[in-house]
């Protein structure tokens, strides 16, 4: 359909719309004419990603001088699925074009993801992982290696053909207007013998539509190289950001331990004996980057050279934060460590430092400027060197001749420790701990420099990008994104769904078939009784419940726990008796294979049931829409572990710059997790499923209140205190009425016509209007 709002002509793919669509576009557009940034929750399953797609590329289409929409997703099926999306909504553009002059107006998008994922050279591909992918890339691509091959063609120096034929097409080595996947991309680069991951890397600058991970905006050691050049016009779009803050923080956080100092010693090592060699045989290349220093080298001086060199690595990117303040970037870098042979004994006097560090015998805790306040003390070394030191290690390794490869991974982590200690005095600590916290017994120190504060990370996007969305299913409580996250969005909407039959049943579970409350209380967890209560429930609903079951727990540790003890107490075999049982394991390829599996038993009718873990690969990142997922039981609250000191800080950095009270931000989390795991079994308004959330602690209004709007909508109070016997009884009942013929041609009282779109539109639509139009469509 095509229809006005507010004003602007938006091409929708499909005859209908939600209202809940409706109204985000309008909150969408709001934040577009503001220019400025937006918070946004739409419920799961109610088409939010062609919702935005459709919305922003018509605005471009409208208002030529909106810059690119940077699409930022976790995981490259999710990225898959926006473009596939994308691809629909341009051919349905295509189609209403036809007719007139010129047909529809032409967008170049694609995907950008690592060399592992586009590489199509018959030897690099077949590398095992993403780093070995990177390393073999770059020994091919290097512009020395490249400038050697030139001039030694005798040598049978070896390089990338298909790097090669791109670089030789020139101004043509470019794709035409169209959407591009991930699959396309190489389809393209075989057809024409070039290199995708270059070749995307190339358009991304004439891009209309650019989707990519989270890291590529969030990570300054990857966006100064691949968003460098980016205008402010963009529009930049996080989706499923629920989880953005933790992905700030990891962005800059950085740990040492003891192996990691050993590698870099090696490092070091290497670079010492490689600087002699260099000034045996060719000295004046040392020289001329000792010039180059001197004569007052910019820390983004480097970087630029190093974009165009073409050597760079997704994940080893040299370091240009551009958070840094504008007196530190127009800084040349200090004289102490111009010199390869000064450099690298500062990166020897460095190491030395942190080993002295490691040698505890219990928890230190230090801020920036504490650390730095030693190091000066111990080995006399200041805080502006620190700060270049990413900086001056990337133009030492360019004139050594050396790539960036996993050998180097140690002495790259040890700059990147520097150089963030070194530019933040607040908003980081600094944790030595002598042992893992949760294997006392074991000596492991480590040193762990973690950011506090995810505004860090985030603030260059909210201050470069005019508009900036962060949306998900699950934000609530939505108010508190903007005290985490420190920036002032001009729109903060909570949508809710518009159903035409209650396909939604979330229940509380608070007591097993003995009447004894249920719970992971940490004093509570390992009872017998709790545990027993907790099997025994899962036996019945999956005696009850058709398909697939999936059930999440608070941890991979209690999940082990309670799958034993099931299995001492023969409910594991009863388990099985009724369904195959798969399990998630930390190991990627396991869990891909066990839900395969799960998925061949929910299609031939067998059913099954999926162990999970809040937090995990499953919980983030797969859908279990239809039969694969009929029921979701929450085991518990998934609190993060209380006991780290990491958190600790954390928790008390919030409380002192925020002003979050430490309970507030444990159950903001751990309810957000709890919702994000029960919405996985809801994809679309035809679908339905039972989400049991077995804890006592969430029929309180602390817990219950934080859950999203469009679950607890569908909350009743009968459901809030329920023992087996009354799931039980509910679970029959919803299956029961679920199993209905479902007449489809329903779901027309809960959509809107392109007619009634339009005639919103011109009565000025507001919430409530949107609302009226459903109630009237309904009736």
């Amino acid at each position: 359909m095509r229809f006005q709002l507010e004003g602007l002509t938006v091409y929708f793919p499909y005859q209908f719309i939600y209202p809940e669509q409706y109204q985000y576009m309008l909150e969408l557009k709001h934040a577009l004419d503001a220019k400025g940034h937006c918070l946004l929750e739409m419920p799961t399953g109610t088409g939010k990603t062609i919702t935005l797609l459709s919305l922003i590329t018509s605005y471009q289409l409208a208002h030529p001088e909106t810059g690119k929409l940077i699409y930022c997703t976790r995981t490259v099926p999710e990225m898959e699925k926006v473009l596939a999306e994308l691809k629909e909504l341009m051919e349905y553009r295509q189609r209403y074009f036809q007719d007139t002059a010129g047909g529809a107006p032409k967008i170049l998008a694609l995907g950008l993801s690592s060399r592992k994922n586009l590489c199509i050279h018959p030897m690099v591909s077949e590398e095992g992982t993403r780093e070995s992918v990177d390393a073999r890339c770059m020994k091919l691509t290097a512009p020395w290696v490249r400038e050697r091959a030139g001039k030694e063609p005798d040598h049978d120096i070896e390089t990338c053909a298909l790097y090669e034929g791109l670089e030789g097409a020139g101004p043509e080595g470019r794709l035409d207007a169209g959407v591009y996947t991930l699959h396309d991309l190489r389809v393209w680069g075989r057809k024409h013998q070039w290199c995708p991951y270059f070749l995307a890397r190339r358009m991304i600058a004439y891009a209309n539509v650019v989707v990519y991970n989270y890291q590529y905006m969030l990570d300054p050691k990857v966006s100064q190289m691949v968003s460098r050049e980016f205008e402010r016009e963009c529009v930049v779009v996080f989706d499923e950001a629920h989880n953005i803050d933790n992905v700030c923080i990891e962005a800059l956080s950085v740990n040492i331990r003891s192996q990691t100092l050993d590698a870099a010693t090696r490092n070091i090592g290497s670079l010492k004996r490689e600087i002699e060699r260099v000034k045996r045989t060719d000295e004046g290349r040392l020289r001329q980057e000792y010039q180059r220093l001197v004569q007052g080298l910019q820390a983004q001086g480097v970087l630029q050279e190093d974009a165009r060199g073409g050597g760079d690595g997704d994940a080893q990117q040299w370091l240009a934060n551009p958070a840094l303040p504008e007196d530190i970037v127009r800084e040349a870098v200090p004289g102490n460590i111009r010199r390869a042979e000064h450099f690298v004994a500062f990166l020897q006097r460095f190491v030395a430092y942190l080993r002295t560090r490691l040698a505890v015998d219990q928890v230190v805790s230090d801020t920036p400027t504490s650390f730095l306040a030693s190091l000066q003390q111990a080995v006399a070394i200041e805080g502006k060197t620190l700060r270049f030191c990413y900086d001056r290690l990337a133009s030492l390794m360019k004139t050594l001749e050396i790539t960036a490869s996993d050998d180097f991974h140690g002495v790259h982590l040890v700059a990147d420790f520097a150089t963030l200690v070194g530019t933040y005095s607040r908003g980081f600590a600094i944790i030595t701990e002598p042992y893992d916290d949760r294997l006392p017994s074991v000596p492991d120190p480590i040193i762990q420099l973690s950011c506090l504060d995810a505004s860090l990370a985030v603030r260059p996007v909210f201050a470069k990008y005019q508009t900036v969305v962060i949306t998900s299913g699950t934000l609530s409580p939505i108010d508190l994104y903007p005290r985490i996250l420190n920036f002032s969005p001009v729109c903060i909407a909570s949508l809710n769904m518009t159903l035409t039959r209650d396909c939604l049943c979330p229940v509380v579970l608070t007591r097993g078939g003995d009447q004894l409350p249920v719970s992971t209380k940490f004093d509570m967890r390992s009872d017998p009784q709790v545990i027993r209560n907790y099997g025994r429930m899962l036996v019945d609903l999956a005696a009850t419940v058709p398909d697939g079951v999936v059930a999440f727990f608070v941890s991979y540790s209690y999940m082990d726990q309670i799958v034993s003890r099931w299995n001492d107490m023969g409910i594991l075999q009863e388990l099985m008796a009724h369904k195959l049982v798969f399990i998630e394991t930390q190991d990627v390829v396991e869990t891909t294979l066990a839900l395969d599996n799960f998925r061949r038993a929910c299609d031939c009718g067998r059913g099954a049931v999926f162990f999970s873990v809040a937090r995990g690969k499953v919980a983030e990142g797969i859908d279990f829409d239809r039969h694969y997922g009929r029921c979701v039981v929450m085991f518990g609250v998934p609190y993060q572990y209380t006991l780290s000191r990491i958190l600790r800080a954390r928790l008390e950095y919030l409380r002192e710059t925020f002003q979050i009270k430490e309970n507030d931000y444990l159950a903001f989390d751990a309810v957000r997790q709890a919702a994000q795991c029960v919405g996985r079994v809801i994809r679309s308004k035809a679908d339905y499923g039972l989400m049991v959330l077995a804890d006592k602690r969430y029929q309180r209004h602390d817990k219950r209140d934080k859950l999203p709007a469009w679950i607890t909508q569908h909350l009743k109070d009968s459901h809030l205190n329920l023992s087996t016997d009354m799931l039980l009884c509910i679970a029959r009942d919803f299956m029961r009425s679920m199993a209905q013929p479902y007449d489809r041609a329903a779901v027309g009282r809960s959509l809107l016509s392109e007619a009634a779109v339009n005639a919103l539109d011109t009565a000025a639509p507001s919430a409530e209007a949107v609302g009226l139009a459903d109630m009237q469509t309904d009736g």
